[in-house]
């Protein structure tokens, strides 16, 4: 391919139009190791969290109910290991973007490609980071689906990554060890203040999910001791319609041997207390203590034989969780509960009010609130 003429070479295109001898393999080595490793440990956990909350037919029977903390170290890990990929991700563009201006830009087809894979993998990275960051938030401020748009863009960027690693295997194989000069005082302080961010980011953040680190919780979205009963709440009973229970509300169990219940005689069933996380996707979780009926022995009371999965209806009128299943492996589980209290008082509306799920290692959006029945599906 001919080589654009030179008076094209303009701005920063223009030959040393940029001086700092950190723009080099072996800074953009480093940083980038620290930033792969941060990508692989949101995505593995990513993947896991959406299997947990999503998962194919095939896989639903056999997720497991233990460790009773699974979702909550994995989920916690994802937004910790991406929210400290905002600054790396900074800094290794800082160390690679005069590459952005290289002259000729494109020198063959095979090098203008590998150049349109590195902006597909920079777009897809900074997107899904943008992202999950507003995810933590709340705030959806695009008309697409986040849930389903993060997890594709989740393996886009993991394939562009993959790629990137493959092309770039001898450049970064000659500079994964190499310490010596130039510029070895300079790249040593570079690397320090990018550690410093990152150490800070966490620190600051992490407490949403990490018990010890909740004194530092200063920059995190949510404070996981703060809301009623002392757990947050990321819907209320206001915005889900059910501030108001019917009077004559009844627990409504559907098997072989269907019946109903009121609240007082769901009281008066054997009740249990277990401690349990609620864990949600932005990150947050706290481990409260839950008292209520355990889920098999409603199911055993119906007819229904061990190893039985059920469908969970809320009082909610819409939402995408209004239904949930609950595979086998949860129901037979002795921790999951219908819950009709928390802290050791009576649940109050936003949280579940007159009764809802509890069980271990799921995520917080399928422990549904303000039920009204529970249906066998069969095993």
């Amino acid at each position: 391919m001919p080589s654009p003429p030179d008076a094209l070479r303009r701005g920063p295109f223009r030959a040393g139009a940029f001086t700092s001898v950190l723009h080099e393999p072996r800074t953009t080595v480093v940083v980038g190791r620290w930033l792969g490793g941060a990508l692989v440990v949101c995505f593995l956990t990513g993947l896991a969290s959406h299997l947990l909350q999503d998962p194919p037919s095939w896989l639903a029977g056999h997720l497991p109910s233990r460790p009773v903390n699974g979702y909550r170290v994995t989920q916690g890990l994802h937004v910790i290991s991406g929210l400290a990929a905002v600054p790396l991700v900074g800094a290794k563009l800082w160390a690679v973007y005069p590459r952005l201006f290289e002259w000729p830009p494109a020198r063959s087809v095979l090098h203008a490609l590998e150049r349109l894979g590195i902006a597909v993998l920079v777009a897809a990275t900074l997107l899904e980071l943008f992202t999950g960051l507003l995810n933590t938030l709340q705030w959806y401020p695009w008309p697409f689906p986040f849930r389903q748009t993060h997890f594709w863009l989740g393996w886009l960027a993991t394939g562009g990554l993959l790629i990137h690693l493959a092309v770039k295997a001898p450049l970064i194989a000659a500079n994964w060890w190499r310490r010596a000069a130039p510029a070895l005082a300079q790249r040593r302080a570079f690397l320090a203040t990018t550690t410093a961010a990152v150490g800070a980011v966490t620190l600051v953040t992490a407490g949403q999910s990490v018990p010890w680190l909740r004194a530092l919780d200063l920059l995190a979205p949510r404070r996981p001791d703060l809301g009623p009963q002392g757990l947050p709440v990321n819907r209320t009973a206001a915005q889900a319609g059910t501030v108001t229970v019917p009077a004559d509300w009844r627990l409504r169990v559907d098997g072989p041997r269907p019946y109903q219940l009121t609240l007082a005689e769901l009281g008066e069933l054997p009740q249990y207390e277990v401690e349990l996380p609620i864990s949600c996707v932005e990150g947050w979780s706290a481990a409260a203590r839950w008292t209520g009926v355990r889920v098999a022995d409603l199911l055993t009371r119906a007819g229904a034989p061990a190893g039985t999965g059920v469908r969970v209806t809320s009082l909610e009128a819409e939402g995408p969780y209004r239904v949930m299943e609950m595979p086998a492996q949860y129901v037979d589980d002795p921790l999951s509960l219908l819950a009709l209290r928390v802290n050791g008082e009576v649940l109050t509306a936003d949280h579940g009010y007159p009764a809802r799920i509890i069980a271990p290692n799921r995520p917080g959006v399928l422990q549904t609130k303000w039920v009204a029945r529970i249906e066998v599906i069969g095993r």
